[in-house]
């Protein structure tokens, strides 16, 4: 690692960038090497960012050293403060997610995201990954690059040993942060890394040389896998993402499980286990037609509606909440962030309430009703299930009432009772959901 020809290369096509700088060996080492590229490319843009934890003591003290020397080499700075909660997966993972939410928000239009993993890391992360007993997706560890959003994510140094960057570090005389939690052995990564790697290292050298070049090959089945697949995904999944259930029962477990894998993948969804994909197929693809299963990812839940399989953000109901519209010229907000109702000039169309009917809106009823434009009448879960309205839509559309009576279900259904008469009694509901999307499982 004596020269900058490594980094030449694999930055050959990018003009602007985004480092990730913890102030550690790595990560220096790596800002060091691109200021020296800067100067051979004029036109290179370079930024950094410092994620602060709050986890340590020490973390004001990494955000000055960090601050120096952006400043010394001349290259622009931003200091991001996050919030690590560790009951999502431990401290670790918290910590990761964190960092990479905040990267992924601060990237700009046409910038590449870099981070400085080494060899070493690379086979802390296969042996993390065998620990968890993962398949060859997980023990392919990191690859070199990926896509991150819109934005390419590259990790120029996972083809040198740490050893490779101290000697870099000591040729050009830089300091760097000792960050003091990477002597605890309490966490999974620390203990590999000083009571594990060491024992293999010294009995055979160039392990790490060899677990990288097994992550590699295990990346490039994966690789292979995703090609031969990408047709098969693509007929199963529509424009909104949702995965057809009824050509894969065909299908064998293996082929299931890949194309489940990829599915997920493409959600940009954490890899579920073994187990859970086992469960999301049995639990909630083979569920009994009438059931409204769902299984819980992360974050995010997997749900059934008409043969297809739904990814979508956790939601909360407004349940009983009952909500009296009393100023209707004014906006009426609307609970778990479902956005407004307004008159408008567009719209659902309704007879205006008379004098003593109190507009309020719900988000339960119970009954049957005639709507406009069906005859007879019929009970409310069957009026859903006829208007194809998926169980998590039903429990966050807005009702108006009138008094006690359902007038509308905005955006899918009028009753009779709610139907204008003429132009002059007529007003116009507009839901405005501007930051709604997920109703729909964008």
């Amino acid at each position: 690692m004596s020269s900058l020809a490594h980094l030449e290369a694999q930055l050959a096509n990018e003009n602007s960038l985004l480092l990730a700088y913890s102030g550690g060996l790595d990560s220096s080492v790596l800002l060091h090497q691109l200021v020296l590229l800067r100067g051979l490319r004029p036109a290179l843009q370079l930024r950094a960012v410092h994620i602060h934890h709050g986890l340590s003591p020490l973390a004001d003290s990494w955000v000055a050293h960090c601050q120096q020397q952006c400043a010394r080499w001349q290259v622009p700075l931003e200091v991001v403060y996050v919030a690590v909660d560790a009951r999502q997966g431990g401290i670790e993972a918290a910590a990761r997610s964190a960092r990479y939410q905040a990267f992924s928000q601060r990237l700009l239009a046409g910038e590449t995201l870099l981070t400085a993993q080494h060899q070493d890391d690379q086979s802390e992360t296969l042996l993390l990954a065998l620990k968890r007993g993962s398949g060859p997706a997980g023990l392919a560890a990191m690859p070199q690059q990926h896509g991150l959003g819109e934005h390419r994510h590259l990790r120029p140094l996972l083809t040198h040993s740490r050893q490779q960057l101290e000697e870099w570090a000591d040729q050009h005389q830089l300091t760097w942060i000792e960050d003091d939690s990477n002597s605890d052995a309490r966490y999974d990564r620390n203990f590999l890394r000083l009571e594990v790697m060491p024992i293999l290292s010294a009995r055979w050298p160039h392990f790490s040389r060899a677990v990288a070049r097994s992550a590699a090959l295990c990346g490039e089945q994966e690789q292979l896998l995703d090609e031969l697949l990408a047709e098969s995904l693509a007929s199963l999944v529509d424009a909104s993402g949702t995965l057809a259930i009824t050509p894969m029962r065909e299908m064998s477990e293996a082929r299931r499980f890949a194309l489940l894998r990829r599915w997920i993948a493409h959600q940009q969804g954490s890899m579920p286990s073994r187990d859970a994909l086992r469960r999301l197929w049995q639990e909630v693809a083979c569920s009994r037609e009438d059931a409204e299963p769902r299984l819980r990812l992360g974050q995010h839940e997997v749900r059934r509606f008409r043969d297809r399989l739904y990814w979508l953000p956790l939601m909360t109901s407004p349940g009983a909440c009952v909500l009296a519209w009393t100023e209707t010229a004014l906006p009426l907000s609307l609970p778990e962030e479902l956005g407004l109702l307004r008159q408008h000039v567009s719209g659902i169309a309704l007879r205006r309430p008379a004098p003593d009917e109190q507009v309020n809106i719900r988000f339960k009823a119970q009954g049957s009703f005639y709507i406009v434009g069906r005859a007879g009448r019929r009970p409310l879960k069957k009026l859903w299930q006829e208007l194809n309205i998926p169980p998590w839509q039903r429990e966050r559309t807005p009702l108006i009432f009138y008094g006690d009576r359902l007038i509308a279900a905005v955006g899918v259904f009028v009753t009779h009772d709610g139907a204008p008469e003429s132009a002059e009694t007529t007003w116009y509901i507009d839901w405005c959901r501007e930051n709604n999307k997920m109703e729909s499982g964008e």
